[in-house]
């Protein structure tokens, strides 16, 4: 069983910066790949970004790519998620998720693909 727990949300002018945290808990942090995924309200979860278990390659949505960074730090158990340049299109509720099943497999850009999942943090970027 894995806990996940987002932070670093808020309210942001655009151009802004925010830098969210996702701290995992259970089991072994450094065993499964970790994933970004986005919400707005009245459209469907998708994916932001990704990073392998030891954090040795990272893959980005197109419409983040070159502004938000996604990082680990497998010995504090944290996933974080640098996003500057941010865009009031960026306003969504955030959540981590963490997979264990596809080792080797390649990024999964699917929300089904992955196992367990935070309750999310809300970003607001005002115009």
């Amino acid at each position: 069983q894995v806990q996940l727990a987002e932070s670093g949300g808020g309210l942001v002018q655009a151009g802004g910066s925010l830098r969210l945290s996702c701290a995992a808990s259970g089991r072994t942090f450094s065993s499964y790949d970790m994933g970004w995924f986005r919400q707005a309200p009245g459209k469907e979860r998708e994916f932001v970004a990704a990073i392998t278990r030891r954090g040795g390659s990272s893959n980005y949505a197109d419409s983040v790519e070159g502004r938000f960074t996604i990082s680990r730090d497998n010995a504090k158990k944290t996933v974080y998620l640098q996003m500057n340049s941010l865009k009031p299109e960026d306003t969504a509720v955030y959540y981590c998720a963490a997979d264990f099943r596809h080792f080797g497999s390649g990024f999964q850009y699917t929300p089904g693909a992955y196992d367990y999942w935070g309750q999310g943090t809300q970003v607001t970027v005002s115009s």
